[in-house]
C-alpha cells in the first residue's frame, strides 16, 4: 500500500497558544486539585511577507506554536525591555509559583501524602536529568545525578521517558535497573526478570546492548521504514539551513532549530511542512526549539505512563503515588494522566520561567531535580531505619 498521499495538510496536534489568565493560589495540596494555568510569554514578531508558500506554515499555526514553545532568553528580552526585563521575569515567576510551588519547599507535605503509598518515579531526560545544551549529542548527565537516579531506583520503580531513541537515552543514562521508554513512549524496554506484565500483543523479547534478555513494547513498529525515509529526506532538505539538526529517534524524527537564527525559523517550518504533506500517517508536535515528527497513533508519554502503571499492576490503586518530572511540552501528556482518577499523582515541571502547565509542582533546573531525588532517598532510608528500630 502506498503510504504517501499528496495534497494533504500535515497534522498539527499541539493546541494554539493560550492567552494570559489571572494567577491564583493553591487551595489544596492533594494531587491536582487546581485547574490548568494559562500564561503567555514574550512573543517574537514574524515580519509580514508577500503571499507565497510561507503562507502554509503561517496559516496552519506552526510558526505560532514554534514561538510559544521556545521562549526567548533573558538576553533577547533585555534588548526590548532593558533592565526591566529581569525584574519583570522574577515577579512573573514568583507569581507563577503560587500556582506551581517548589517541590523542594513542599517536600515534607509531598512525603506526608506518600506515607503508606508505593512511589513510582517517571523522569524525562533532556532538561530534567541533563542541562539543555546547543548540541543534543553533548547533553550529558553528571555522575552525581546518575548516582541520585540509581539510588532512587533502589527503592522505587523508576522509568526514563524521553523523546530520544531508547538506545540513545539508555546509552546516556547507563543504568540497567531502570525502565526505558524512548520515542515519547513508543519504544519501552524493561528486564525480563521484572514483575511487569507482558500480556500484550505488541510485547516481544529482545536483548539489550549488553546481551541481556529484555521485554520490548513497540506500538508503532510498522512505522519504522516510513520514519527512516522521512529522516533521510529531512536531512537532505535542511542541510543548507545553518544550525538546523535532524535526529532519528527510531520511532520519531526531530528537527532542532535551537541554533538557527530566528529569521530562518519560517524556512525550517516550511521545509518540514513540505515533506510531511506527503505523509498523512505522520503528525507534527512541538518541543523546546524542536519540531518532532511522529506516527499518527493514539500514543504519547501519558499513554506510556499508563502502560507502565498497568503493567506493574498498580494502576487505579489508592496505594500508589506516581511522580513524573519533566521540562517540555511533550511531558504535559504525562502530567494530564496524573490528574485522572485512578492515576492521581504529582507532575513536577522543571522550568526557570513561567509556563502554561498541568504540573502540580515545579523545580527550577536539573540541580534542583537532583536535590529532590536525593531527598526522596534520604526520606525512604530514614523511614526504613525507623521501622526496623521499632521491632
Amino acid at each position: 500500500m502506498d503510504l504517501k498521499s499528496t495534497n494533504v495538510s500535515p497534522v498539527l496536534t499541539d493546541s494554539p497558544p493560550m492567552n494570559k489568565s489571572r494567577l491564583s493560589t493553591h487551595t489544596s495540596l492533594l494531587p491536582y486539585s487546581q485547574s490548568g494555568l494559562s500564561f503567555s510569554s514574550a512573543m517574537l514578531t514574524i515580519p509580514r511577507k508577500k503571499p507565497g508558500k510561507l503562507d502554509d506554515v503561517r496559516s496552519n499555526g506552526w510558526l505560532d506554536a514554534m514561538i510559544s514553545s521556545s521562549p526567548p532568553r533573558k538576553k533577547f528580552l533585555k534588548e526590548f525591555n532593558a533592565e526591566v526585563a529581569s525584574d519583570d521575569s522574577d515577579i512573573a515567576y514568583n507569581s507563577w509559583m503560587l500556582k506551581h510551588p517548589s517541590a523542594i519547599n513542599f517536600f515534607e507535605r509531598i512525603t506526608n501524602y506518600a506515607k503508606k503509598k508505593k512511589i513510582v518515579m517517571f523522569l524525562d531526560y533532556d532538561g530534567t536529568l541533563s542541562p539543555i545544551v546547543d548540541d543534543p549529542d553533548r547533553a550529558f548527565m553528571s555522575d552525581d545525578m546518575r548516582s541520585a537516579v540509581k539510588d532512587v531506583a533502589k527503592y522505587f520503580p523508576t522509568a526514563i521517558i524521553s523523546g530520544r531513541s531508547r538506545d540513545k537515552v539508555y546509552e546516556l543514562v547507563g543504568l540497567t535497573e531502570l525502565y526505558y521508554a524512548g520515542s515519547h513512549g513508543m519504544d519501552i524496554m524493561w528486564p525480563v526478570s521484572d514483575t511487569v506484565s507482558t500480556d500484550h500483543s505488541n510485547c516481544i523479547k529482545s536483548t539489550d546492548q549488553q546481551g541481556k534478555e529484555v521485554n520490548l513494547f513497540q506500538p508503532a513498529r510498522e512505522f519504522l521504514p516510513m520514519i527512516d525515509e522521512v529522516f533521510k529526506t529531512l536531512v537532505e532538505n535542511t542541510k543548507n539551513i545553518k544550525g538546523a539538526k535532524v535526529e532519528n529517534h527510531k520511532f520519531c524524527t526531530s528537527v532542532h532549530y535551537r541554533n538557527v537564527d530566528e529569521k530562518s525559523w519560517p524556512t525550517v517550518a516550511q521545509r518540514v511542512h513540505d515533506v510531511l504533506k506527503d505523509y498523512p500517517r505522520l503528525r507534527l508536535t512541538h518541543g523546546r526549539k524542536v519540531l518532532e515528527v511522529r506516527p499518527v497513533i493514539n500514543w504519547d508519554k501519558g499513554k506510556a505512563v499508563k502502560f507502565l502503571l498497568e503493567s506493574l499492576g498498580v494502576c487505579d490503586s489508592n496505594n500508589v503515588l506516581p511522580i513524573y518530572i519533566g521540562d517540555d511540552r511533550t511531558d504535559e501528556d504525562a502530567f494530564k494522566v496524573l490528574q485522572e482518577a485512578g492515576n492521581r499523582g504529582y507532575g513536577i515541571l522543571v522550568s526557570s520561567v513561567p509556563k502554561e502547565t498541568k504540573a502540580f509542582f515545579s523545580l527550577r533546573d536539573p540541580s534542583e531535580v537532583k536535590e529532590f531525588l536525593k531527598s526522596l532517598v534520604r526520606w525512604k532510608e530514614m523511614n526504613a531505619k525507623n521501622s526496623s528500630s521499632s521491632y
